[in-house]
């Protein structure tokens, strides 16, 4: 039944992905200005040869047509603007960093937010209670742009723990600073939906029935209370790895990591038609395909639910 029910969603990826892709590509058409036209100095002759051998001279539905086909054979097309890059090579150069940071952060986040939750739903109007979701409504308010310099400041300038930039691959002290930066926000996310989504399940009859049968405290919660309360969390983690997971452009940009998220910016700067395509396709594929994921796992966290 999971495997038919696997095998449905991906094939409806599809077409969802053939939608975003035709958006995408016929946004960045209507967008003014193009890859080449800061190249005031070079001459009509090879502005026009440029053209041409990027396939810009072409009609917009034959070169949407071109780079539909590519994408079938798994091609993501040449950088306009990074010479003698492809998409997929700049992609790959930086997802090792992004995957590190990110996974990491995710980690982190479940760890401490799942945790943080359940205390301040078992301690619910207590004092415990107050300073958890006060602590979780700073975690949101704050941005990571706020965050990322003032960590960088405190830990690696005034009292030189750690280093405020660069990356040294397998060097945990390099990676403390953004992965802190990146989770923060993500532990008081999930730490106030596992603790609205604990007290809802409390409430629930089958919960009642177990107290009626003399279950207490830790045993209802280990045995009846944990995977359902867990839900609204799995749905949260399907997007929010697909946004840790692809890096954040300011936390990049503060710490000096070399990973994917630059390139997104970079290539809308640079009107790099197939950069910013690339990440799109890239971003949407990876976020349907977590949410596949959570959605398969909500069976084992639920038995009630059943994808027919």
């Amino acid at each position: 039944m999971y495997l038919r029910y696997a095998l449905g969603r991906l094939l409806g990826i599809v077409p969802t992905l053939l939608v975003i892709v035709t958006t995408a590509f016929f946004l960045m058409r209507l967008a003014p200005g193009g890859p080449f036209d800061e190249e005031q100095t070079v001459p009509p002759e090879i502005q026009a040869n440029l053209q041409a051998a990027y396939g810009l001279d072409q009609p917009v539905l034959v070169q949407y047509g071109r780079y539909v086909a590519g994408l079938l054979r798994g091609d993501l097309g040449p950088s306009f603007r990074m010479k003698d890059y492809t998409v997929a090579e700049l992609i790959g150069s930086g997802l090792p960093v992004t995957l590190a940071i990110g996974t990491a952060a995710l980690a982190l986040a479940v760890l401490l937010g799942v945790p943080l939750g359940l205390l301040a739903a078992s301690r619910h109007n207590g004092w415990i209670d107050h300073a958890v979701m006060a602590t979780a409504l700073v975690g949101i308010a704050v941005p990571n742009f706020v965050v990322a310099p003032l960590l960088a400041l405190l830990f690696g300038v005034e009292l030189g723990w750690l280093p405020v930039a660069g990356w040294e691959p397998g060097s945990l002290r390099y990676m403390v600073l953004p992965v802190v930066t990146l989770a923060l926000p993500f532990v008081a996310y999930i730490a106030r939906l596992t603790r609205g989504s604990l007290l809802e399940v409390l409430q629930s009859p089958f919960i009642l029935t177990a107290r009626a049968k003399g279950i207490r405290g830790a045993a209802i919660l280990r045995r009846h209370a944990l995977k359902p309360t867990l839900l609204p969390v799995l749905s949260f983690l399907g997007p929010a790895a697909a946004a840790l997971l692809t890096g954040s452009l300011v936390v990049e940009q503060v710490f000096g990591l070399p990973g994917v998220g630059k390139y997104f910016v970079q290539g809308a700067v640079n009107r790099d038609y197939t950069l910013v395509m690339g990440m799109v396709v890239f971003y949407a594929a990876l976020i349907l395909v977590l949410n596949l994921l959570v959605d398969l796992a909500y069976g084992w966290l639920d038995p009630r639910i059943r994808h027919d």
